[in-house]
């Protein structure tokens, strides 16, 4: 191989490298919440007993339920939420499990034992979770829920 095509083949290399190098720095298309495929649902409030409107908080009290997505390694998976409010707060909260598998039932469970100590007594506004009992991607499904919830409470 003559030293002028030499060249070209390294040169050719390097900048395939350095393109694969740029796409792979480059930032990563940002991922939306998981739409339902399932019909998640929300409604208001789930006991049918709207109570007074709170305009302190812009939520009327009652309870309401939503149900939230999240994507787990087993797929597209669904939590439910169930939250009364009482003057913008939350006053109670109930999680339905809707296992798709043994490992998202343990974790859906271990959500559901932790999250009232999380939010009970929290205003509706400030409520985003990362975490409960050692469950990340569960929250992703709750959080969801809680927006849908803040909709119908308005």
């Amino acid at each position: 191989m003559s030293f002028p095509v030499r060249k070209s083949v390294f040169a050719g290399i390097a900048g395939i490298s350095l393109v694969g190098t740029v796409a792979g720095c480059a930032p990563s298309a940002q991922s939306t919440p998981a739409q339902s495929t399932t019909g998640a649902s929300s409604s208001a409030p789930a006991d049918g007993t709207a109570g007074s409107s709170s305009a302190a908080s812009g939520y009327q009290d009652g309870t309401y339920s939503a149900d939230g997505n999240y994507v787990s390694p087993n797929g597209t998976e669904t939590v439910g939420v169930e939250l009364t409010l009482s003057g913008g707060t939350v006053s109670d909260v109930s999680i339905t499990q809707h296992p798709s598998n043994p490992n998202t039932r343990k974790f859906q469970g271990e959500f559901a034992g932790g999250i009232a100590a999380q939010i009970v007594g929290k205003k509706l506004d400030e409520l985003s979770v990362s975490k409960v009992a050692g469950s990340s991607l569960t929250s992703g499904g709750f959080n969801q829920a809680v927006e849908k919830i803040k909709s119908e409470a308005r």
